[in-house]
């Protein structure tokens, strides 16, 4: 009886979680095509017109676009700075080994504003601020790390023996990186990309510091917006927001299609 009892409370703080979450995006969607929703059950009626006035007043075609770069970079870069660097940790032993780590892990352990403002003070003294590769640069600080806590483990698992295997039959570096160990890297590599692609889009704090009018991302963007909420029509900033979360989610969704999220953990329970 009291495992119900405990089954049902945790089902039941599950569903009440999610009812609230599904109720809150449902309200944010109404009302962004609704012509006029205030203190009746449902709109007076439904528009489009609000999705293409956020377009033209936020400039969403060029904010979208920088978003694009400056994630597509950062996981391009966090994954070819971050893998070999990976690769080292998890083959060579060296004294401070765990404190390397520790430095390496960081960005993931301190909140962004901590470091986030004296990262863009230098920027701004190196005038780096407000461009592109400034933007990319700050969030890459906490996606390397990621792409090294994710991969370290990954190739731990994959045996040594390999190489000498490979080195027995022929293979030189190159070869050996080709035909053994990128395959054996391809789930890891594209499960830690999926992680910082999804954190790359939301990351505000590192963006709203170090960008400028002409580099904001999607979060940054929708944050100016709701502060603009005297001057914007509420509707269209709800447009807005649904156009984040639709491009956030057809992305996720895109990534899904080449890795499971849980691809790396069955990969170690297989390996045990």
């Amino acid at each position: 009886m009291p495992d119900l009892i405990w089954k049902v409370l945790v089902w039941g703080g599950v569903v009440f979680f999610l009812l609230n979450v599904l109720l809150l995006i449902a309200t944010v969607g109404v009302n962004s095509i609704a012509t006029r929703w205030f203190g009746t059950p449902l709109p007076q009626g439904f528009t489009l017109h609000w999705y293409a006035q956020a377009w033209r007043d936020f400039q969403l075609g060029s904010v979208l676009w920088v978003t694009f770069e400056v994630v597509g970079a950062v996981v391009l870069l966090s994954i070819l700075l971050g893998v070999p660097a990976a690769y080292a940790l998890a083959r060579a032993q060296f004294p401070g080994k765990r404190l390397a780590m520790l430095v390496f892990l960081l960005p993931l352990m301190v909140p962004p504003v901590t470091y986030g403002i004296p990262m863009a003070t230098a920027m701004y003294h190196f005038g780096l601020a407000g461009t592109l590769p400034g933007v990319i640069l700050a969030n890459l600080v906490p996606a390397l790390p990621f792409v090294i806590l994710v991969m370290t483990p990954f190739i731990e698992q994959i045996d040594p023996n390999l190489e000498s295997a490979a080195r027995i039959f022929g293979a030189n570096t190159l070869r050996y990186f080709r035909y053994v160990l990128l395959p054996l890297l391809v789930p890891g590599m594209l499960a830690a990309g999926l992680l910082v692609l999804v954190r790359t889009i939301g990351m505000f704090e590192l963006t709203f510091f170090t960008a400028g009018p002409d580099t904001q991302t999607l979060v940054v963007a929708l944050y100016y917006a709701v502060f603009s909420t005297g001057v914007r029509a509420p509707q269209s900033i709800d447009a807005m927001a649904m156009i984040y979360m639709a491009i956030t989610l057809a992305w996720v969704l895109v990534a899904l299609q080449f890795v499971s999220p849980t691809q790396l953990v069955s990969r170690v329970k297989e390996q045990r």
